[in-house]
Order: structure tokens, then sequence, then C-alpha cells
């Protein structure tokens, strides 16, 4: 018996026109384009955000004091990472402004840092924080918000989180400030493999961005009055 293969693509569609095309791949993530527009299987290897860094970053700049400002936070012993956000709500764009990236610290270091950033900013956390425990047994989710932070869990739906990343990064709504190294270094390396897997090493920071894409720019806050106030010196307003 014999077989045969037809691969039929949108082109040979005769329905669909030119605007519907564009219209679902932009719809769809990169990995997926070939397959959902060619009738090719095809997931293959390569970068999970295709869209070049001179395109997302921008200048370190003040944020102005009526922004509101959140933080995702990935929890790990090997590498504890957050970062901040600034949102210009008259754009709707988001600016990645400030990253804590830390491993094999205690809890309590890691507060503090969060902390020295503006202690009344909120922020949303890895779910799995509830069912990892440090030695004394505590989870860490209570660990943290005992140590002054104020956290909720985050909505840890993977390909819908990176959808959303990468539909802010591709339509100008998602920047970085340049000075975010190690967001910027985790970000060029951050790969499907063959079978279009995440490659799950060095993501901590791309992890926490799509936490806060995902569940913290609702919870997003602007600094209060009192906090406006007591700013210390020392503070470096662009990291705020």
């Amino acid at each position: 018996m014999s077989k045969c293969v037809i691969n039929a693509g949108w082109d040979d569609v005769p329905h669909l026109t030119e605007e519907a095309k564009k219209e679902m791949a932009a719809s769809y993530m990169p990995h997926e384009r070939l397959a959902r527009s060619k009738g090719i299987p095809s997931l293959g290897a390569g970068a999970i955000y295709p869209v070049e860094e001179e395109d997302i970053t921008v200048a370190d700049f003040e944020i102005p004091i009526y922004w509101p400002r959140v933080y995702g936070m990935d929890v790990g012993w090997n590498k504890t990472s957050a970062i901040w956000a600034a949102i210009d709500r008259d754009t709707d764009v988001v600016y990645l402004t400030s990253e804590h990236y830390r491993g094999q610290a205690e809890a309590s270091l890691h507060a503090e840092a969060i902390k020295a950033r503006g202690a009344w900013i909120r922020g949303v956390i890895d779910p799995a924080s509830r069912g990892r425990a440090q030695s004394d047994g505590e989870q860490l989710l209570n660990v943290y918000q005992d140590l002054g932070l104020h956290l909720s869990v985050a909505i840890n739906a993977v390909e819908a989180g990176i959808y959303e990343v990468w539909q802010r990064l591709s339509t100008g709504r998602l920047k970085v400030f340049k000075s975010l190294q190690n967001w910027l270094f985790e970000y060029r390396i951050y790969r499907r493999d063959e079978k279009g897997k995440i490659i799950k090493e060095n993501d901590h920071l791309m992890d926490a961005t799509r936490y806060l894409i995902m569940s913290g720019l609702t919870m997003a806050t602007i600094r209060p009055v009192n906090e406006v106030a007591r700013k210390k010196p020392e503070y470096n307003p662009l990291r705020w």
C-alpha cells in the first residue's frame, strides 16, 4: 500500500486574504509560524524571543514619579532573581528598570536587596515558592512575606506567559534598560531545543519577567507620598 503526504499552507487556501494571513501570523509564536502557514511540521531549535536586542533596549533614564512600579521574582538556592518594571500608562509601555541576581544566599539577604529598591513596591513570585523549603522547613513564600515583601503568587502558565512577553517585545510595548546585563545575558541564550521544549538553564530572569507580565501589571502601584519625602539620597533613581 503506497502513501503520500501533501502539505497545504495558507497560500493554498483561496479564501484567505493577505490581511487575514498577517493577522494570523501575528497571533502565533515564532516557532509555530512555519507549521501553521506552510503545513510543515517543525518546532526546531531557536530563540524564544527572536526580537533584536537593539529594538528593545533603551538608555537608562529617571523614572517619572507617577509611573506605577512592580516586580517579578523567581526563587531558588542556586539563583534567586527579581526584575522591576515601571509602566507608562499613557503608551502602555512597560520598562524593565532594575534586576536582582544572586545565588546561594539566605532569604533575608534577598529581601533586603529587594526592599532597597522600595519596600512599598508589590511583587509577584514563582508559584513553586509555596513548596520550596529552607532547612527549617518553612515555605519560602511565607518567609519572604514575613521579611516584609508585599508578594502575591503569580500565574505560571508557561506558554501563555511567553506569548504575552513576546507580544509586548514585538510590538514595542516592553523595553529594557541597557544596564540590565544579567537580563540581557539570559535573553540572548533563551532558546528551545530541537523538540521545541524550553531549555531550562540560565532562565531565572526570563521566568521572573514572565510572572511580572502575566500577573504583576495590574498590581503595579505608585510610590506613596510619604516614601517620596523620605527617599534616601544614596538611592539611585534610575534603579527605582
